[in-house]
C-alpha cells in the first residue's frame, strides 16, 4: 500500500443527497476535499431542492442505509463521522446501533449536526426523529452543531438574543453531555456569533455577518469542516475556529446564477488560499 495514502485520514458523512450540490453530501465532499481527507458517504436520503425550495424528499430504505454504514466502518479506518439529515427515526437509531456495535477504543469521533429545518423554511425531518436524536444519538456525540431554530426546538423555546446563545449552548451541554456549538447566524446581526460550550467552559466565535450571500448549505459545510480537521488531529476548539473562518470565506466567495440568487458557497477558492 502506498503509505501516502495509507496515511490519508477518512471521514464519513451520513446525510442526504441533494440535488443541487449545494448541501448535503455533494457539500460534504467537497469540503473534505478541500481539506485534503478522503470522504465516504453513506445515503440516507434523496432530496429535490435548490436554494430556497425543497419539492421532494425521497427516503433510502432503512435497510440500506444501515448496509452502507456497516460496510463502510467495516471496510475503512474513519476516524470522524459526521451526519446530517437522517430525517427518521429508524435511520438515527440504525446509526447509533452501528456506533456502539463498535469498541469504544476503536469507535470514531463523532459530529451530530441535527438537520431539522432547511434555510427554505422547509421540515427536513419526521416528528419521532427529535426524539431518537436525543435518547440515542447525542450521548455518542463528540460535538453537536444546532443552528438557531434547531436549538430552539431541542429547548422548546425561542432563542431570539446573541446573550442566549451562551447559557442555551451550556443547557444543551449539561443534557446530553456533549460538546455544544450553537450557531446564532439566522440572529442576522453585524456579527455572526456561535458559542461553543465544551469540557473548557465557553469559546465564542464571530465573523462579519454578510447580507446577501449564499445561506444554502452552511450548516453541513460548517459541520464537515470540523469534521475535517478534527480528522486531521486538531483539537476541538481549534477545529472549530479554523472551520469558522472557513465557512466565512466560503459565503463571502459564494457564486450566484440567474435572477433570484441560485447561489452556493465558494469551497474551492478556500483551499487554495489555506495552502499559501
Amino acid at each position: 500500500m502506498n503509505a501516502s495514502l495509507s496515511s490519508v485520514p477518512v471521514v464519513l458523512t451520513i446525510a442526504g443527497s441533494d440535488c443541487c450540490g449545494g448541501a448535503g453530501i455533494q457539500a460534504d465532499l467537497k469540503v473534505f476535499t478541500a481539506h485534503q481527507v478522503h470522504g465516504l458517504t453513506a445515503v440516507t436520503c434523496v432530496v429535490s431542492e435548490v436554494p430556497g425550495r425543497v419539492s421532494l424528499i425521497h427516503a433510502v430504505p432503512p435497510a440500506v442505509v444501515a448496509d452502507q454504514i456497516r460496510l463502510l466502518l467495516d471496510t475503512y479506518p474513519v476516524a470522524v463521522v459526521k451526519t446530517g439529515m437522517l430525517y427518521s427515526e429508524e435511520i438515527i437509531e440504525l446509526t447509533a446501533a452501528a456506533l456502539e456495535s463498535m469498541a469504544p477504543s476503536q469507535r470514531p469521533l463523532l459530529v451530530v449536526d441535527p438537520v431539522m429545518i432547511a434555510s427554505s423554511g422547509d421540515a427536513l425531518i419526521t416528528r419521532s426523529a427529535v426524539a431518537a436524536y436525543q435518547k440515542r444519538l447525542f450521548g455518542l456525540a463528540t460535538l453537536i452543531t444546532p443552528n438557531l431554530d434547531e436549538g430552539s426546538v431541542l429547548l422548546g423555546r425561542p432563542l431570539r438574543e446573541v446573550a442566549e446563545l451562551g447559557p442555551a449552548a451550556a443547557e444543551l451541554r449539561a443534557r446530553y453531555g456533549a460538546a455544544v456549538l450553537l450557531k446564532g447566524g439566522h440572529l442576522a446581526t453585524a456579527a455572526a456569533t456561535d458559542v461553543l460550550q465544551d469540557g473548557e467552559g465557553e469559546l465564542v466565535l464571530t465573523a462579519p455577518f454578510l447580507r446577501g450571500a449564499a445561506s444554502h448549505g452552511t450548516g453541513c459545510t460548517y459541520a464537515s469542516a470540523i469534521a475535517a480537521q478534527l480528522a486531521r488531529g486538531q483539537g476541538l476548539r481549534a477545529s472549530c475556529r479554523a472551520a469558522k473562518r472557513y465557512i466565512n470565506l466560503s459565503i463571502r466567495d459564494s457564486l450566484g446564477w440567474g435572477q433570484g440568487g441560485a447561489q452556493v458557497l465558494a469551497l474551492r477558492q478556500w483551499r487554495h488560499r489555506g495552502q499559501r
